[in-house]
């Protein structure tokens, strides 16, 4: 029984760490780290259980339900409030549009996951983990870059995952059985590098998951380009000769 319950004990803790964010976030600066980190952990605490429970063989429809609500709290909901509290609340009711606006865009792109078919390999728009992490890290640049900045750069990523464009899906990569140990071990791992390095580990983080937004953006960026060649070319030859 316990064993079946798994995944959606790594799903609820995810959960539990988005609201833990959310306190963390409101009980000063000093405590912003720590309210990074824990969205941090949470996104482990993501890719695990599809994974798990991929591996136990236990998948279910209330686990997919409960994955999407628990990531809308801890990735949509406890990012933006970290956002506000260290920037956003300084541009009063057009901080608290944008605050809202990040949630509601990670809802509805959870909404489309779960009723629209997917592209084998890929998610159609930013996962909102991935879009919660990066945010819940730039949070933590406030010092470097301005209050425009920060808010521009919060509904873009809003944008990203309302839009179409595609991003490499990793959550497909499976725990062999005769890994699952190391579960734990890669947890507690994370957990220990966080608590001893807690303002260098969330920033160092944000990198690669400011790399992957940024990655949906150049591929489409191409395409684009590429089509527009294309039509020039198309174009160029149907010219007729002089």
């Amino acid at each position: 029984m316990f064993v079946k319950s798994l995944p959606n004990m790594l799903t609820i803790s995810n959960l539990f760490l988005g609201i833990v964010a959310i306190i963390l976030a409101f009980q000063g600066d000093q405590y912003v780290d720590y309210a990074a980190i824990t969205v941090i952990v949470g996104m482990l605490m993501d890719g695990l259980d599809g994974r798990v429970a991929r591996m136990l063989n236990v998948q279910s429809e209330f686990g997919k339900e409960l994955d999407s609500l628990s990531d809308v709290i801890t990735f949509g909901v406890a990012p933006a409030f970290i956002m506000y509290v260290v920037a956003l609340q300084d541009l009063h009711l057009f901080g608290i549009v944008v605050t809202a606006i990040f949630p509601i865009c990670g809802a509805l792109r959870l909404a489309r996951f779960n009723v629209q078919a997917g592209v084998p390999g890929y998610f159609v728009g930013l996962p909102i983990t991935a879009a919660g992490g990066v945010l819940a890290t730039l949070a933590l640049y406030h010092q470097v870059f301005n209050v425009a900045m920060l808010a521009v750069g919060m509904l873009l990523l809003a944008f990203l995952m309302v839009s179409t464009i595609k991003y490499p899906n990793f959550k497909k990569v499976g725990i062999p059985k005769s890994a699952f140990w190391i579960t734990p071990l890669i947890v507690a791992l994370v957990v220990v590098v966080a608590i001893k390095y807690p303002q260098q580990f969330p920033k160092i983080v944000f990198l690669p998951l400011a790399f992957y937004a940024l990655y949906g953006i150049k591929k489409n960026v191409d395409l684009l380009v590429k089509k527009l060649r294309k039509k020039k070319e198309s174009e160029e030859e149907s010219l007729p000769f002089e």
